[in-house]
């Protein structure tokens, strides 16, 4: 499945929540004026980690605080990026929520994209949502390849009024969480993740210490609650204790069969999770052994469900339509299966990313100017459609051992090719920075408002097209242009250069020198 065509499901919840007080991560409510706690969960304001895009107050009635306020986006850019700090290597549940209350006149939400760090994420919906008085939220399981994540929104075709945000949440996870996924190669978006014979409200924090959202599921077959505990930090993914606490099953020697999730799900790879726990009390003959089936096809045999609470898993199960767990009991049992919760996560393929050196060199060429197009954050060239303003890249092949300080596999390469940032209004210098861009083939800076030396551009042997006229720009012509065999364009007029460098160029063959 193409990654422009990759949505993801989108789940509802109500208007309250409830929060952990040892955070793991950042906490953001998107558009507010000041820090704010709901239920002993401190949430940020944004400032710091955008600088595009306006604040504005909803005005429904009794909205808690993190819902009360967005950020909305009404200039025309290629993307609008958070960057929140991350470990290098770490594994972060990401999540955007989002609630239009009619911020800008309109009667329907406005349709966007979201992008995480240079993939696209999915497309944003939340009409039907808005309409059922509820909010809608994203989520996605992802491992940081640098210091920090970029969460972007970008305007589509189907974008009629402003993107916007309520709330982004970036939650550090546990190593042992999720393991068999490779995320080198795939993240994974939250389709369900239900507490089965549950009934009460969305259950997160502070039960879940990762404020994941366990929602109520209860059908015809039976609900029962568990007359025993279960220490939740022998599972891997850490599932809180309160998931067992109920479950639904069945009659002795019949099947119990769940259809679940609720929804029919697109063709794809899935990562499913059942959780069960023999719900009596326990003695020597609390335990149920069944067969585990999905959709027809054997998930696990013999499952042994003891009270002390099983989990089983499928790192890649295939997936269409609507979806039914069958739970078959073995011969002679006392008691008919039972199951207590369940995830299911669409495995997602990653985009390509831009070479890391690059990233850094433009984010260091950002810092120097004093007012970089609004959409220089996130990834600069990545996807294509949402590139930087004024950059086009190159895509490639590398190696794997060339690229192998970076990550473990094998990658499409998007270089720096070009950079035509002419007539932008850029004040500023030029960083020296520019000169580890070595797939550089054009630099357009004319007619801005840039100021101070060139740099050393020794490195930029692929360089053919230079044009920093009508600027500002002061000092000696360097002398590192005499080895940039490659350039042919070179226009430097209407500055404040000078240097002996100049009369030799003038006498260079093939050289257009203005």
């Amino acid at each position: 499945m193409s990654l422009s065509l990759l949505l993801l499901w989108l789940v509802t919840m109500p208007f309250s929540i409830h929060a952990l007080p040892d955070q793991r991560g950042y906490y953001i409510n998107c558009g507010a004026s000041k820090e704010t706690t709901v239920d002993n969960l401190k949430w940020l304001t944004d400032e710091g980690f955008i600088n595009v895009g306006n604040k504005t107050t909803i005005g429904t009635p009794d909205l808690i605080p993190i819902l009360a306020t967005l950020r909305y986006f009404p200039e025309i850019a290629n993307k609008y990026c958070y960057e929140v700090p991350a470990n290098k290597g770490g594994k972060y549940m990401v999540r955007t929520t989002y609630y239009y209350g009619g911020f800008d006149g309109g009667k329907e939400p406005p349709v966007f994209d979201q992008i995480i760090e240079g993939t696209k994420w999915g497309t944003v919906n939340t009409t039907e949502d808005y309409l059922n008085g509820h909010t809608s939220y994203y989520e996605i399981i992802v491992v940081a390849k640098r210091n920090r994540l970029s969460v972007c929104l970008a305007r589509n075709k189907y974008t009629v009024s402003h993107p916007f945000i309520s709330t982004l949440e970036i939650v550090y996870l546990e190593d042992s969480m999720y393991t068999s996924t490779d995320f080198n190669k795939h993240s994974l978006s939250t389709v369900a993740r239900h507490c089965f014979g549950y009934t009460g409200e969305l259950l997160r924090f502070p039960d879940d210490q990762f404020n994941r959202y366990w929602q109520p599921f209860a059908d015809a077959n039976p609900n029962v609650t568990s007359k025993s505990n279960v220490t939740s930090s022998k599972f891997w993914n850490l599932p809180p204790a309160k998931v067992f606490e109920t479950g639904i099953d069945t009659s002795r020697n019949k099947t119990l069969d769940v259809q679940w999730p609720a929804v029919s799900l697109h063709s794809s790879n899935y990562y499913i999770a059942l959780y069960f726990q023999d719900n009596r009390s326990p003695s020597d003959r609390s335990w149920r052994i069944f067969d585990v089936y999905v959709n027809k096809n054997i998930f696990y045999k013999a499952l042994n469900v003891s009270t002390s609470g099983v989990t089983v898993f499928s790192k890649q199960w295939p997936l269409s339509g609507k979806t039914v767990i069958s739970l078959l009991p073995a011969n002679l049992q006392s008691v008919g299966p039972i199951i207590n919760a369940g995830e299911i996560l669409e495995i997602v393929p990653n985009g390509k990313r831009t070479v890391t050196r690059d990233v850094v060199a433009m984010e260091e060429i950002a810092k120097r100017l004093d007012n970089p197009p609004v959409d220089w954050r996130g990834d600069p060239c990545l996807p294509t459609e949402n590139a930087w303003t004024g950059i086009t890249c190159s895509q490639g092949k590398m190696s794997e051992s060339q690229l192998c300080e970076f990550c473990n596999v094998k990658l499409d390469r998007e270089d720096i090719e070009g950079r035509n940032l002419t007539g932008l209004g850029l004040s500023g210098s030029m960083s020296p920075s520019i000169d580890k861009l070595t797939a550089l083939t054009s630099l357009w800076l004319g007619g801005n408002k840039l100021s101070g030396p060139i740099p050393n551009l020794t490195r930029l042997l692929a360089l053919a097209s230079l044009h920093l006229e009508n600027n500002q720009l002061n000092g000696t012509v360097p002398a590192s242009f005499g080895k940039l065999s490659s350039l042919r364009e070179l226009y430097l007029q209407n500055n404040n250069l000078e240097g002996p460098f100049l009369i030799m160029l003038e006498k260079r063959n093939g050289l257009d020198l203005q």
